[in-house]
């Protein structure tokens, strides 16, 4: 806010919307993320003058907004799997395998409980504790299944074989923050847990090709959330090409 106030020269009061307008366009070569920064802090500014009562008008309220840049898919590869698998301890092995497995986010694998076990007409299903209080139903494999049953005492001599697959403080269980550092510390290099999450949608859609299952696994509103999860890989990419290219070659061979 210091250099839009020193280039625009104005008092606030003063300032039109054509004045931001056009101090944008000065800046044609911004990244996408330092436009949106910079964006979002002028229309801030401007939103909290005009509602505490500073400015008659808010000159930033038609201000178009800057979108953020698409994160692109990190699925972790079969390597990191299986060195995960090889460094984790029991517990943080389950962890894993519900990030992997089932696709599960970090503050679901925390709140994971014996009694969410669900045994469905085709097969084992999990109730997940999704974001915003949302649940959802999930079919789970026969060993998964098995790893839940067995509680917390599956994987630590000791504790119970009911109630929180991972006891802890937070309301009975572990946090979330702390489950991912223990996941994060057995994958090697700058691989997370969420890069697990990732390879589960990834390989459940490459399967299947039905990105609406795989929005439903992941508990996505959206399936355009569901898409930034699937890579797609380079074979897909080259069947893409050929097929674009096979009309252009048929016309040069006749």
């Amino acid at each position: 806010m210091k250099r839009f106030a020193r280039d625009i020269g104005l008092p606030p009061e003063q300032v039109t919307p054509n004045d931001i307008k056009r101090w944008f366009a000065k800046f044609d070569h911004w990244s996408r993320e330092t436009r949106r920064s910079h964006r979002n802090s002028v229309a801030l500014f401007f939103a909290w003058a005009h509602d505490d009562g500073h400015l008659q008008t808010n000159p930033a309220a038609k201000l178009a907004p800057v979108t953020a840049d698409l994160p692109a898919p990190k699925p972790a590869p079969d390597r990191v799997w299986r060195e995960s698998l090889i460094a984790a301890p029991a517990r943080v092995m389950v962890m894993l395998y519900l990030a992997c497995i089932a696709g599960l986010r970090r503050a679901e694998v925390a709140q994971v409980n014996t009694r969410d076990l669900i045994e469905g007409f085709d097969g084992w299903q999990l109730l997940v504790h999704g974001k915003g209080g949302k649940e959802r139903i999930i079919p789970i494999t026969d060993e998964l299944a098995a790893m839940i049953a067995a509680g917390a005492a599956g994987h630590t001599p000791g504790e119970p074989a009911e109630g929180w697959l991972f006891p802890g403080q937070i309301d009975g269980h572990l946090s979330p923050a702390y489950v991912g550092k223990l996941c994060s510390e057995a994958m090697p290099g700058v691989w997370s847990m969420h890069s697990l999450r990732h390879r589960f949608a990834t390989r459940a859609y490459r399967g299947t090709r039905n990105i609406r299952a795989v929005q439903e696994l992941l508990g996505h509103t959206n399936v355009a959330i569901t898409q930034r999860y699937t890579a797609v890989d380079d074979e897909e990419m080259r069947a893409a090409m050929n097929a674009a290219a096979a009309p252009v070659r048929h016309q040069l061979s006749a």
